[in-house]
């Protein structure tokens, strides 16, 4: 199915959650959010938030430094 993430179409499997599109994202998903149809989708939620197709998905990395 498609959704958007970050603006950008981007394919990913009929029943995927988001645990599954952040494990397509990226290695280490510490310091990530997740906003979904404009709502934040707390961590302990992402294994059962299952994707639908058209999701608009804005994903926001933290990174330390200084």
């Amino acid at each position: 199915m498609m959704v958007y993430v970050n603006g950008d179409e981007f394919e990913i499997a009929d029943s995927a959650s988001l645990s599954d599109l952040v494990a397509k994202l990226t290695d280490d998903p510490r310091g990530m959010a997740i906003e979904r149809n404009r709502e934040i989708v707390p961590k302990s939620l992402h294994s059962e938030t299952k994707l639908e197709p058209g999701d608009r998905l804005e994903v926001v990395q933290f990174v330390g430094g200084g």
